[in-house]
């Protein structure tokens, strides 16, 4: 079994563009209705850059989480994406950012979620020491509106003054 262990973060400001080495062009959906108690786990499909994947994450919100994930024809993706999404497609930049040893994801998106960028960094251990760069913010790991799946169902367009504190 595969087993997800991230943070989540805001940024303070743009200063991470000046170290991002690479950047991939995301765009994903989501096939099952979360409904609360109705399920254990999201099914995602996600085309990254050329690449195809069916992903399914078990439900938890936290640092770890069960993670599946399968390669799919890009064709496929598309079709699904367009015919079974659930919500809005989400559509990402995503840029990776050497920093301490880790390489930290910076998350751009776009479309219906347009204004919101957000660092994550994959961990070995929910207890390894993290050194955290000068750009980063507040930790929203434990947050659910800035979860994926959250963001096809309440897209940050629609967040009110207070949901964006």
């Amino acid at each position: 079994m595969a087993r997800e262990i991230e943070r989540k973060f805001l940024l303070k400001d743009d200063s991470w563009r000046q170290a991002a080495k690479q950047s991939t062009r995301f765009m994903q959906g989501y096939l099952n209705q979360i409904e609360e108690n109705s399920c254990k786990s999201s099914v995602r499909v996600r085309i990254e850059g050329d690449n195809a994947n069916l992903n399914i994450k078990s439900l938890e919100i936290g640092l770890s989480r069960d993670e599946y994930e399968y390669p799919i024809p890009r064709e496929d993706a598309e079709k699904m994406l367009k015919n079974l999404a659930v919500g809005p497609v989400i559509e990402k930049t995503r840029y990776l950012v050497d920093y301490a040893g880790l390489t930290w994801e910076i998350d751009e998106f776009f479309g219906d979620n347009a204004g919101l960028v957000v660092a994550e960094v994959e961990l070995d251990d929910e207890n390894q020491a993290l050194t955290l760069p000068a750009w980063v913010g507040t930790e929203v790991t434990h947050d659910v509106k800035y979860y994926n799946i959250s963001l096809s169902k309440h897209p940050y367009k629609e967040w009110s003054a207070y949901e964006t504190r």
